[in-house]
């Protein structure tokens, strides 16, 4: 993952105190390098004396310095009132995801003089964006200390951060769709013309030929490929001649997203490649994505781009899982098994060292499935997909319940209303994948989609309105 950078312009107004806007500013900075975000943020300082955007004659050197910054997104915090037209000139210039929000103005000096308004000015900020047709989030005006104010900042990063892997997305496909797979059909043409979305292909050949060849010349990747496995996995059901394997099929597809710029890959798991290396590629699947390189199964497209979606919410800081949405729950109504052959992370599994095994469904029985339960606990469920040129993308909250033992890796989960999920799942434009992860990403996937044209968020759970009260913090006390 590159480095998030986003673009710090504070704004004043000449008519209010620009003594107390620089006292924010500095507020405002300090408290954003307390969330602990890892991003770099590039401020106005050295362009005027006070680090504050209200001189237009400023204007193209401000645009120029964060042009040159490579910004991901841009904050302006109204610290008085701020200068609404520049704000708006140096967002279209800028062409990125825009946060707009003021601290909470204090009551009028004894005088009935106020020195800030910066609410006021909140509205102004609004409608110029708007004539300028620029897409911006704003934060609901609250104290600098303020829960609302550390929430809104926080799902804007992330939802920036989705943005921007989203409109610079190049996924590595493995060979085509198997043949009975008709559900993974994806119209390559549309996706980039439409965002941007670019396919890299490779046959499954080719895959082949680096497999081995990484497998002969040995290195450092491979030996590290094949010490991770041991030491983490019980391999004792498979031959250390499969684990080496195993190994180098992982680096040789790590070594073709790196060559083709791939973020992602999305793979045909079955049955050809066991045909011609004589494995399965789950664990080397698990471990990529366990690397934040999500690997989807049955080259499902689709997949791979809500997988880099899910992972980008969380700055990249956690692991997705690939998974069928295959069974309801014996006893548990709103319980449903999230299953996949043995591509889950090793980092989610439950236990201390889960199995690497041979597959279970198929005649040949090769080996490479990494088998077992993972963790539970409160997670999202998303699943990008579209046809008919309209594209959507499914949200839901779940969390990890007990269930009966399942081959291959798996997780039972427990969500508000089945049936609803169901339907919506059945009707489309979604299919039986899904992209799981432990995190709340909803609100930040939320917010994404309003600066990504042609992507409709679907939340089943929390509801599009739940959703815009969190954002606006309206269960907290402002």
């Amino acid at each position: 993952m590159t480095t998030f950078t986003l673009g710090f312009a504070p704004t004043r107004r000449f008519v209010f105190s620009k003594e107390d806007a620089f006292k924010y500013k500095e507020l405002i900075k300090d408290t954003m390098h307390g969330f602990g975000l890892d991003i770099k943020i590039v401020d106005l300082e050295g362009i005027n004396e006070e680090g504050l955007l209200y001189d237009r004659s400023e204007e193209k050197e401000i645009i120029e310095r964060f042009r040159f910054e490579q910004v991901d997104a841009l904050f302006f915090p109204h610290c008085n009132f701020g200068t609404e037209d520049l704000v708006a000139k140096i967002a279209k210039a800028l062409g990125k995801p825009v946060l707009i929000w003021g601290p909470r103005d204090e009551a009028p000096l004894e005088n009935g003089m106020r020195l800030r308004d910066t609410q006021c000015g909140i509205f102004a900020t609004g409608k110029v964006l708007r004539r300028f047709n620029v897409p911006f989030s704003y934060i609901t005006n609250s104290a600098v200390d303020s829960k609302v104010f550390e929430r809104g900042f926080k799902n804007f990063i992330g939802a920036a951060n989705v943005v921007k892997q989203f409109t610079d997305m190049r996924i590595l496909q493995v060979s085509t769709r198997p043949s009975d797979f008709w559900s993974v059909i994806c119209n390559e043409g549309e996706l980039l013309e439409k965002f941007g979305i670019q396919i890299h292909p490779i046959t499954l050949d080719e895959l082949k030929k680096k497999t081995l060849s990484v497998e002969k010349e040995g290195g450092a990747d491979l030996k590290e490929a094949v010490e991770y496995i041991k030491n983490s996995l019980d391999w004792t059901a498979v031959e250390e001649s499969d684990v080496r394997r195993i190994a180098s099929l992982k680096v040789a597809m790590k070594q073709y997203a790196a060559e083709t710029g791939s973020a992602a890959i999305a793979i045909q798991c079955w049955s050809t490649l066991q045909d011609i290396i004589g494995i399965m590629p789950c664990l080397a699947n698990a471990i990529l994505t366990d690397e934040q390189i999500p690997v989807t199964c049955e080259t499902d497209i689709h997949g791979a781009i809500t997988s880099l979606m899910v992972q980008a919410a969380t700055l990249n800081t956690v692991p997705t899982f690939f998974a069928d949405i295959t069974i309801r729950h014996p006893e548990n109504p709103n319980g449903e098994l999230l299953f996949h052959c043995g591509n889950f992370p090793v980092s989610l599994s439950t236990e201390d060292k889960p199995e690497l095994r041979k597959h279970f469904l198929f005649e040949d029985h090769s080996p490479g499935t990494h088998e077992g339960e993972i963790k539970g606990g409160a997670m999202t469920i998303a699943r990008f997909d579209g046809d008919h040129g309209e594209y959507s993308i499914f949200l839901g909250k779940a969390k990890g319940i007990e269930g009966p033992y399942s081959r291959g890796s798996y997780v039972w989960v427990e969500v508000n209303d089945w049936p609803l999920w169901e339907e919506k799942l059945v009707k489309g434009p979604y299919i039986h994948h899904s992209t799981g992860i432990h995190a709340d990403v909803i609100p930040v996937i939320y917010e994404a989609c309003q600066y990504i044209p042609g992507l409709t968020p679907d939340p089943v759970d929390p509801t599009e309105k739940e959703i815009q009260a969190w954002l606006r913090g309206s269960d907290i006390n402002q």
